[in-house]
């Protein structure tokens, strides 16, 4: 692989990367779902200091309901902050940082979840697009608070 080869893939992958936040944030699931491999593996730990997930889900069709729960928050903003990669041909793996915020709207009341998230990723190339095949959602900390509307 040259160099030139190299940073393309880089370009690639932080680009996945920040699809899949769009996404999130845009709340188009069947675009998110996208993004992944048919046989994908994603996994979702809620405290990242337990060595079982909270819940695993297999293949792009069970990504679904876990996408489309976005939709309960008045508004999402995923930050994608620095990150690690490693790439070995059509196969790569690599960690990734993420302060996520959650606005719930209730009324007259408002409260924001603050998420620091890091995703552990494997990464292929297939047809010359890089997917998805595993995704490991690792919350570090969650503060929530009560939030007042601008």
């Amino acid at each position: 692989m040259t160099k030139q080869d190299e940073a393309a893939d880089r370009i690639a992958i932080r680009e996945l990367v920040d699809a899949y936040a769009h996404c999130a944030d845009r709340r188009q699931a069947e675009g998110q779902m996208a993004l992944f491999t048919e046989d994908t593996n994603f996994e979702v730990f809620m405290d990242s200091s337990k060595p079982e997930p909270t819940y695993a889900l297999h293949g792009r069709a069970a990504l679904a309901p876990i996408f489309e729960a976005l939709r309960q928050y008045q508004a999402t903003t995923h930050f994608n902050g620095q990150s690690t990669l490693r790439i070995n041909g059509d196969r790569a793996t690599g960690e990734s940082y993420c302060i996520a915020h959650h606005l719930t709207v209730d009324g007259d009341q408002q409260t924001l979840m603050v998420a620091s998230i890091r995703y552990l990723d494997q990464f292929v190339k297939q047809g010359g697009r890089w997917l998805f095949s595993e995704r490991k959602l690792m919350v570090d900390w969650t503060d929530t608070r009560n939030s007042v509307s601008a």
